[in-house]
């Protein structure tokens, strides 16, 4: 069986900044076809749906649709500062490439 991603404190921490758990929302982490090396993601607030799978932390949680989760199994959910900006970001070990974009990968 494939393990599920994980996600760091620093991104539950982050959800419970802005309060995402207080309105009903979670963070949706996608895969979909596209990008400029075959696969992307898409984050976003979102409500849970029945089918997801639900990662809790902090009060918080993560969702990922039964679509995706093979493509993000192992994967880690995080959030970094950077000079650029703050963002939350996957760490894949699936990827065999990504660009520099940070939001596309190929498998």
């Amino acid at each position: 069986m494939n393990l599920p991603p994980k996600v760091t404190s620093r991104a539950f921490e982050q959800l419970a900044a802005i309060g995402a758990g207080q309105q009903g929302q979670a963070l949706r982490v996608a895969v979909e076809g596209g990008g400029c090396s075959g696969f992307q993601y898409e984050i976003k607030l979102d409500e849970p749906g029945a089918d997801d799978l639900v990662l809790e932390g902090a009060g918080e949680k993560v969702v990922v649709d039964a679509i995706s989760l093979p493509f993000l199994a192992g994967a880690t959910i995080d959030y970094t500062q950077e000079l650029i900006g703050a963002r939350f970001v996957i760490e894949n070990p699936n990827a065999s490439s990504s660009c520099g974009c940070g939001v596309s990968f190929s498998m």
